[in-house]
């Protein structure tokens, strides 16, 4: 059974709406799949995705997978290239640390507005977040382990509810995916990184605006240290 089953369009306008919504599910599992292929290294920056042989490999048609491709070129991660088609975008050293820069302000001005603005029980879903991060670390389940943690950093600064804040985290987030991937390969750092999440999280439930902008602040400058070597 494929990981991408098509899904069925039905006649009635009820099924129909079922269809779009099911449609909109099979993208987003398209794009995160191919994210995370890149992230793990399966196609490395410069190269070009031949889209047949992917198509085959997920087996879906390449009008869906056109479209993820096309998705990804818009947060900046694949370029598309006249006559070449789909090509791994290659950061440079510079680019990687010019994003994070940015990202050290964007975050701490999320964790402020989310310390304002979110509710009870939306902080309570950080915290569930964080506890389901701890236990894919605790098995040593790399990828399940990173991916959990770029979900919290995504869902603090959905709590901002600043429509432009999150949809610039959001590409520089996807840009830095397998750079940040890449450099997660350190048991030690994994570990340090999950201190740091900690003291997010506890400063977060209290709602320490200025506390959770320092940690956050640092929590960046410090994934620098952690992943500059593979830029």
């Amino acid at each position: 059974m494929t990981d991408f089953p098509e899904a069925e369009q039905h006649a009635s306008s009820g099924g129909l709406r079922r269809f779009v919504i099911e449609r909109q599910t099979l993208h987003d599992r398209i794009v995160a799949r191919i994210r995370d292929m890149i992230a793990q290294g399966e196609f490395e920056p410069g190269a070009r995705i031949h889209e047949v042989r992917l198509g085959e490999m997920l087996e879906i048609s390449r009008t869906p997978l056109r479209e993820a491709l096309k998705y990804l070129a818009s947060e900046g991660l694949v370029e598309l290239v006249p006559h070449r088609g789909a090509i791994v975008r290659k950061l440079t050293r510079k680019d990687v640390h010019d994003m994070l820069s940015v990202l050290a302000v964007l975050e701490p001005f999320a964790g402020q507005l989310a310390c304002e603005k979110a509710r009870d029980t939306q902080i309570g879903e950080v915290r569930a977040m964080h506890y389901r991060m701890v236990a894919h670390f605790e098995r040593n389940e790399r990828l399940q382990y990173f991916n959990a943690n770029q979900d919290i950093h995504s869902y603090i600064v959905k709590l901002s509810d600043n429509q432009t804040l999150i949809a610039t985290h959001r590409s520089l987030q996807s840009q830095l995916k397998r750079v940040r991937f890449m450099g997660s390969d350190n048991p030690a750092e994994w570990q340090e990184a999950l201190a740091e999440h900690e003291a997010i999280i506890e400063h977060l439930c209290a709602r320490r605006k200025s506390e959770l902008s320092d940690i956050l602040r640092r929590h960046i400058e410090n994934s620098w240290d952690r992943f500059k070597s593979h830029v």
